[in-house]
């Protein structure tokens, strides 16, 4: 805002406060009983600090004060976070507005394991479950791949890690929404950076079924239909 054009604005706001005090004063004198010369001094106040900060503007360099009072470069609103750093949120509505996923071996592998094993499951089931299969990646108990992890045993009798490898069935893709949802989860999951949910579990099964195992491995977490196991010793 220009600097005269704030001088002019305290000049006239002043004008109008020294007519209001001219009313107060021919209010005090039709009720002088009742007067006390409050509303004068105050209104005398007010129009001297008006007067100082006229004063005040007047001290300030042009430059400085075209600073001051220009109006922001950037916006004062709160910033967007960019999309690609927003928190998961284990909802379908918060995958079916991402785009549809698809990626090599290892995204196929872990979709169709989703798929397959949890795609009844809730999204933050399935989550879970893809990121047991992480961290049986990263153990050195199991394969170092994620197809390796999945197809580990898979020909052998009683030694499939993940049942749908090994139970004679041919692997169908019949529900389209699920497999678009799986695969979305799966990329998200091979990105990386996503809160654990497991406690580092490297064993699940659903609630209907207790496995051996289940009861020698601590349980690390209940989320949907399934318990999370932690492998606890050498096998």
């Amino acid at each position: 805002m220009p600097r005269t054009s704030l001088i002019s604005r305290a000049q006239r706001v002043c004008g109008v406060l020294a007519l209001v005090a001219g009313f107060g004063v021919m209010a005090e004198t039709r009720d002088a009983e009742a007067a006390d010369g409050t509303a004068l001094k105050v209104s005398a106040h007010i129009v001297g600090l008006l007067k100082t900060e006229n004063a005040a503007f007047q001290m300030v360099p042009s430059n400085r004060l075209d600073t001051l009072t220009a109006a922001p470069q950037v916006s004062l609103l709160p910033k967007r976070r960019p999309s690609g750093l927003r928190g998961v949120a284990y909802e379908r509505s918060y995958l079916a507005q991402l785009p549809a996923a698809s990626g090599g071996e290892s995204w196929k592998c872990l979709s169709e394991a989703l798929y397959f094993e949890a795609r009844g499951e809730s999204v933050k089931g399935q989550f879970a479950v893809a990121e047991v299969i992480m961290n049986r990646v990263k153990s050195a108990k199991y394969p170092d791949t994620v197809c390796g992890v999945i197809n580990q045993g898979t020909g052998r009798k009683f030694a499939c890690q993940f049942t749908y490898t090994c139970d004679g069935k041919k692997e169908i893709i019949g529900e389209p929404r699920a497999w678009t949802r799986v695969g979305k989860i799966a990329k998200l999951t091979l990105q990386g950076n996503l809160p654990a949910l497991t406690a580092g579990a490297t064993h699940y099964h659903t609630k209907s079924v207790r496995p051996n195992w289940a009861r020698v491995y601590p349980r690390t977490a209940t989320i949907g239909f399934h318990h999370f196991y932690r492998q606890s010793y050498s096998s």
